[in-house]
């Protein structure tokens, strides 16, 4: 037997894919963000900034490179509830996002400023800046230009990990998908579709964030 193939459902169910393209969308936008930003301050802290915090932030950058982003994402959405505060899937999405990325993109940038001639940081007291003046004047923009492609890719890998928190019902692009095998019985296309959609996000992504380098860097070389 033949299998036949059989689109003809998207006419109906493509409104809930195009509304998963957005969370999906959304998720990668708030989590990119926002993690990058915790990312960095974390990245200060454990190169620069004071002793005693060091050791909290590496204790927190070891426990999420070292957990599932799943395991992290059922904690938040069903285990904080424990403990009284209780998220939408929505709002544990974006918290499990930020929190994932800010703990890889903290040692990505951690990298970047590792490699910061020692110079530079002269150069900062030399003009009697401030530490936190120097890292954002002087150390920041360097390390994140050496750095640039492989925090590109993370953000990559975090947007198509995102098609873990349909687990919780939030509706993404792979919780449309779920739907859409559920009701149809066409499962073979539902994921056909949804693996060319996330194929093409990541493609875009790539792109914006090469031309987003090319804007930040102008001297440098972002691919």
């Amino acid at each position: 037997m033949h299998y036949i193939f059989d689109f003809s459902w998207m006419a109906e169910y493509y409104p809930i894919i195009v509304k998963g393209i957005g969370i999906t969308v959304e998720l990668t936008l708030i989590g990119g963000v926002v993690g990058i930003a915790f990312g960095i301050v974390c990245a200060w802290t454990r190169a620069l900034g004071p002793k005693w915090l060091r050791p909290p932030v590496a204790a927190y950058v070891e426990l999420i490179r070292n957990t599932p982003f799943m395991i992290q994402l059922f904690f938040i959405f069903f285990g904080l509830p424990a403990s009284g505060l209780k998220l939408t899937e929505m709002e544990a999405a974006n918290l499990a996002m930020i929190i994932n990325l800010g703990a890889y993109s903290c040692e990505i940038i951690r990298a970047g400023i590792d490699a910061t001639p020692k110079g530079q940081f002269e150069a900062g007291t030399a003009l009697a800046l401030r530490p936190l003046q120097t890292f954002r004047l002087v150390i920041l923009i360097p390390a994140l230009q050496r750095i640039w492609p492989a925090l590109s890719s993370q953000l990559v890998i975090v947007m198509l990990g995102s098609a873990v928190v349909s687990q919780i019902a939030a509706q993404d692009l792979t919780f449309a998908a779920n739907f859409i095998q559920s009701r149809t019985f066409r499962a073979f296309e539902a994921y056909t579709v949804s693996t060319l959609v996330y194929l093409l996000l990541a493609i875009v992504l790539r792109q914006i964030l090469a031309l987003i380098g090319r804007q930040i860097f102008p001297q440098g070389t972002t691919r």
